[in-house]
């Protein structure tokens, strides 16, 4: 089995609180955010 991904969709404040969420927990976990717009939240 490869390896496991998590793959959010929406790169805003919540999508991006939820992909740093999981990867405080899962730091081997691969995450991949799709964003349809150029920019991407990073305040938290």
């Amino acid at each position: 089995m490869g390896k496991k991904r998590l793959v959010v969709i929406g790169g805003d404040a919540a999508g991006m609180s939820a992909a740093s969420q999981v990867r405080r927990r899962k730091p081997d976990l691969e995450i991949l955010v799709f964003e349809r717009s150029p920019y991407t939240s990073y305040a938290a």
